[in-house]
């Protein structure tokens, strides 16, 4: 492809993207949703943000998402739901840190709940003992104590709760063969 052509479609591609809002507010919402969509699932809240960003009205917004979620294009509870799965198994967040994800992107507080509750508390003990298992080599240079202050604060940035984080770190120390008796007693979960 030739540098001109390339410059031909790049401007092509930014006239496309400067509709007009007061000729077509529809146009502009439903173009802003559609890429937004094409590039990641959203929420509600968050295409709703984007829309007022291009300077949609509030009414125009609001017809246009109801309308994509009509057709089911956008879902908070289907979004919920994935982004939970989906972070869960691929980052190893606990639900604390999965609703505070999906409380600031935007999704209701019921909506979360349901999605958060769909993780088995056994699940997500089971995620951090293997977080454990797997950070638990790379401290083996360190004190006890130093281990389970970067085990157990690599458990409280993915959201775990106290109580559980201490109790899978102290077991996975023991298991090496660690004397934990010095260590910080458990703590109740929150």
């Amino acid at each position: 492809m030739s540098r001109n052509a390339g410059r031909a479609r790049g401007r092509r591609r930014d006239s496309e993207e400067e509709l007009d809002v007061e000729a077509d507010p529809a146009a502009v919402a439903r173009s802003v949703a559609l890429k937004r969509l094409a590039a990641a699932p959203q929420t509600r809240a968050q295409l709703d943000a984007a829309m007022a960003r291009k300077g949609v009205p509030e009414e125009v917004r609001e017809e246009v998402l109801g309308r994509f979620g009509d057709v089911g294009l956008v879902d908070d509870a289907a979004f919920a739901q994935a982004w939970v799965q989906s972070r869960h198994a691929g980052r190893g967040l606990a639900r604390r840190a999965l609703g505070h994800e999906l409380r600031t992107r935007g999704v209701d507080a019921a909506t979360v709940a349901e999605a958060v509750e769909a993780v088995d508390p056994e699940q997500e003990e089971r995620t951090a003992r293997a977080l454990v298992s797997q950070r638990l080599p790379g401290t083996r240079r360190l004190d006890p104590l130093a281990r389970t202050r970067r085990l157990t604060g690599m458990l409280a940035r993915k959201g775990y709760p106290a109580g559980l984080a201490f109790r899978v770190v102290r077991e996975a120390l023991e298991a090496e063969g660690v004397q934990t008796e010095h260590l910080p007693a458990d703590v109740p979960d929150d």
